[in-house]
Order: structure tokens, then sequence, then C-alpha cells
């Protein structure tokens, strides 16, 4: 059984007393779940402050982006080892938006997975295609092309913790959703990309999370469907009792 997995990225929202009363609000509302792992992921800065507010209450932090390299002369990045030590468990990498205004590609997000395993963060990996590749019929293609990139040179043992997130961009804060239908065969379609790379057992114990304006309203029918673990949530992770809804989509 793979366990789901439902992350909320809170892009650029949230200062740190913003940060710490949406926790405050969530956390009692996601009391005593324990069959979903709940992730969010603040902007950087709040990070060392909302350490002690997830302090045992089942909420893992995350960063939503990571450089490359330890240390050294970047500025303005972040690397593993000062996600870790600002709380982070987890990190999103290669996220459209990343790609899309701050010219991320898949070479880039290839070097990030690879720094985050190496620093012992678990990387959630976004791919996803743009409406124009989708009704050129390119989906599989984009979607074959990201993940071999992305995961290029990690061995099946390397590659186990990562979990992917599929997020059509053109779903992405337009209020469209992909059909549970859409949402599924991407899906199997990643798993069978995952299976050819590291074989199918590997693959079926990999988690495989949609993201694009995931609601309480449509939580429950992409759930059903049987190769998504679990959302990436965007907006709706924004507020508590409609992040908490989320988490709780099985009751």
């Amino acid at each position: 059984m793979r366990k789901p997995v439902i992350a909320g990225n809170w892009k650029l929202y949230k200062t740190k007393n913003e940060a710490l009363a949406l926790i405050e609000e969530l956390a009692p509302l996601v009391k005593g779940v324990d069959n979903v792992e709940i992730v969010v992921a603040p902007v950087f800065t709040v990070l060392p402050s909302l350490i002690g507010a997830v302090s045992g209450t089942g909420i893992n932090l995350a960063g939503q982006d990571v450089f490359w390299e330890d240390e050294g002369a970047f500025t303005g990045e972040i690397s593993p080892r000062m996600l870790m030590d600002a709380g982070a468990s987890y990190v999103i990498i290669g996220h459209s938006e990343r790609r899309q205004y701050f010219g991320e590609t898949d070479a880039t997000v290839n070097k990030k997975v690879k720094s985050a395993l190496k620093g012992a963060l678990v990387p959630i990996m976004c791919i996803g295609e743009t409406l124009e590749s989708r009704e050129a019929g390119e989906t599989f293609k984009v979607l074959e092309g990201q993940l071999r990139g992305g995961l290029e040179g990690l061995t099946a043992t390397q590659f186990a913790p990562v979990i992917i997130a599929y997020e059509p961009v053109w779903a992405i804060g337009t209020g469209k959703t992909a059909s549970d239908e859409q949402a599924q065969e991407a899906h199997a379609f990643i798993r069978g990309v995952l299976a050819d790379l590291y074989g199918k057992q590997v693959a079926d114990k990999t988690r495989v999370l949609y993201g694009g304006s995931v609601k309480p309203e449509n939580i429950k029918g992409l759930m059903g469907c049987a190769d998504i673990d679990g959302a990436l949530v965007g907006g709706a992770s924004l507020k508590g009792a409609s992040f908490a809804s989320i988490v709780r989509y099985g009751e």
C-alpha cells in the first residue's frame, strides 16, 4: 500500500505571523490523522518559526525549491543542508512556476533532485504539460521527457524516496482541473515510465501526486483513481479548513 501524501504549496504567501496562525488553525483540524502524510511548504523565511508549531501535529515542512550545492558563491540560493537546518524534511523541485519564470530545466531539476537526496530531503519532483502541448497531442512525450531528464543517473535505490507530482500546467491556478479520467491516464503513464526505468516493483511503490486546482470538492474523485496517491495543493492549502478537508478526503 502506498501511503497518500497531501502537500500544501503556500507559494509566495504568508509572513511569519500569518504562517503561524495558519498552522494553529490547521493543526487541530488534522489531529489524529495518521493514514496520510501531511506536508506544507511555506516560504524559506518562515520555516524555522514553524518548527515548534508543527511539533507533535503530524504536519511536516517542505522547502519550495533548493540549490544543488551545499555552499558557495551562489547569491540568493538555499542548500539542502540549510533547508534541513530550517526544519524541512521535504522539498518541491521543478514546479511549473520555477520552469516558467525562473529558467528551470530538466537538467537543473536533475541536479536538484540528486542534491536533495544526498542531503536526506524527500524530493517532490514536479512534471506536467502546458495547454499547447496537450492540444498538440504531446502530453505523454512531455511527461516522459521530464521524467527521464529529471531522474537521469539515479539508480532504483537512489530513486526510491522520490515523490512525483503530476501538475498539468493548464490546470494550475486556473480553476480548471483535469478530469478524473485525464488525471488517471497521466498517472498510469507516469508509473509505466517509472517501471521501464526502475522495474515494476519500484514503480508500484512510488507515490504520484496530482496537482492542479485541487479543492475539497474534487479530491475524493481524484483519490478514487488507482494511480493517484495524493495531491499537491495550491490555493486551497492557504486556509486551514479547506486544506484539512482535503487531508480528510476519505472521511
